[in-house]
């Protein structure tokens, strides 16, 4: 199993009210510069908000919601100072009741 961080948000706030699109942006051209492996995604409503353990969070998030998950702790440190009204957690998976940790329950339009 694996340590996923994330800073979760409503889709609204997150990818219409804030600059995120740049901030992605930013940060792909950086990994790409230094040979990095992509560790963040932006997932729109997280399937990971269905696992029981995560009941009282997802109860917090206005919805529908909308999430950056990583590997990289220090990257979502750094998104929820920057970011401010985000909440900030971590999950393990594969796991039995979170699967796959970036699946998203939009549909795809």
């Amino acid at each position: 199993m694996k340590t996923y961080y994330y800073v979760l948000a409503s889709q609204q706030f997150l990818i219409h009210e804030e600059p995120i699109e740049e901030v992605i942006k930013e940060r792909t051209r950086h990994y790409h510069e230094q040979e990095k492996e992509i560790d963040f995604w932006l997932v729109k409503q997280p399937a990971f908000l269905e696992a029981p353990e995560m009941a009282e969070i997802k109860a917090n998030c206005p919805q529908p919601a909308a999430a950056i998950i990583s590997t990289n702790a220090q990257f979502i440190t750094w998104l929820k100072l920057r970011l401010e009204y985000v909440i900030v957690g971590e999950f393990s998976a594969p796991s039995d009741t979170i699967s796959n940790p970036i699946a998203s329950l939009a549909t795809v339009s």
